[in-house]
């Protein structure tokens, strides 16, 4: 394997990162129901103090022709050039404690030496624990609280708030990755995977936002602002429950994802969240399909509801 260390480069206008910190990471590409990873990443950007200690190589990570940059035309010449990002910040939360987050475009390529890199990364700096999220859809109504479930060798956090633990296999990404390798080195590590409704994944849910910050705060101890996330939840919500109101079809959809999501956090013996006992539940194309019809025959509905 090629040296690691040439993956990144650090910023030389950085003088020092205090040792012992935690480290919180999320990167997009894949998975992001509800758009919850990219609000997370973006809203603690646009909210708290941070600098750049370290900034990945695009051209060895990314493919470029699958997930092209903008670029900007104005009338008669290129303007502006935005390439994707992959790097390592300097953080400060609510309280003026610092952290490490990373986070931009989940790597295409050479994921072994990426996770190389971080795992130097986190050696240089000792990091005290990594906590990582990303968001799954799942046929569980809006009308609950987003649930988690909790990986890595932090049992306090799976006990208390993994709402769903299953034996199966998955697509992986590369913060799977860095987490395997990082409890084979007996390193503090927490993965939180978020439960977002189905039917809106392909959404801006921004409670699903809310619930990653709330699940690093319960890792962490670190303390973020969510007031305007909290205020922009609630005005989704109830756009959201409006339209399910109106629509017969919708409102029975919905009420069958309660049952079922209310009898297995019950302890009622079902299988897993997803089914009944007879492995029946309204799929998320025949939810997706019944919003979008009812939508579309609205008025002004584009107005309503974005995707």
């Amino acid at each position: 394997m090629r040296d690691p260390a040439s993956l990144y480069a650090l910023n030389p206008d950085l003088p020092s990162v205090p040792e012992g910190l935690n480290l919180v990471a999320g990167l997009t590409g894949f998975a992001d129901a509800g758009s919850a990873v990219t609000q997370f990443t973006e809203y603690l950007l646009d909210t708290l103090e941070h600098r750049v200690v370290a900034t990945f190589d695009n051209d060895s990570l990314l493919d470029y022709r699958a997930r092209r940059p903008t670029i900007y035309f104005d009338q008669d010449h290129l303007a502006d050039y935005q390439p994707a990002s992959l790097a390592l910040y300097l953080m400060t939360d609510e309280i003026g404690q610092q952290f490490l987050m990373l986070t931009g475009f989940e790597p295409d390529f050479q994921w072994e030496r990426f996770t190389a890199a971080v795992l130097e990364l986190v050696a240089k700096f000792s990091v005290t624990t990594t906590t990582w999220v990303h968001a799954i859809p799942m046929p569980v109504p809006h009308t609950r609280p987003i649930g988690v479930t909790v990986s890595g060798n932090r049992a306090e956090l799976t006990e208390a708030m993994s709402v769903w633990r299953p034996r199966t296999q998955v697509p992986s990404n590369a913060l799977h990755l860095i987490e395997y390798r990082l409890q084979q080195l007996n390193q503090v590590i927490a993965g939180f995977v978020l439960l977002v409704p189905h039917y809106l994944a392909d959404t801006e849910h921004p409670d699903a936002a809310v619930k990653a910050l709330e699940s690093i705060s319960a890792a962490t101890g670190l303390i973020f602002p969510t007031d305007r996330l909290r205020e922009s939840g609630r005005e989704f919500l109830a756009k959201i429950d409006a339209q399910v109101q109106t629509n017969p079809e919708l409102a029975k959809l919905v009420s069958t994802l309660e049952d079922r999501h209310d009898s297995y956090m019950e302890g009622n013996p079902l299988r897993s969240p997803l089914t009944d006992e007879d492995g029946e539940l309204p799929s998320a194309d025949e939810i997706a399909a019944e919003l979008e019809h009812f939508l579309a025959s609205r008025p002004g509905a584009d107005d309503d509801f974005r995707a």
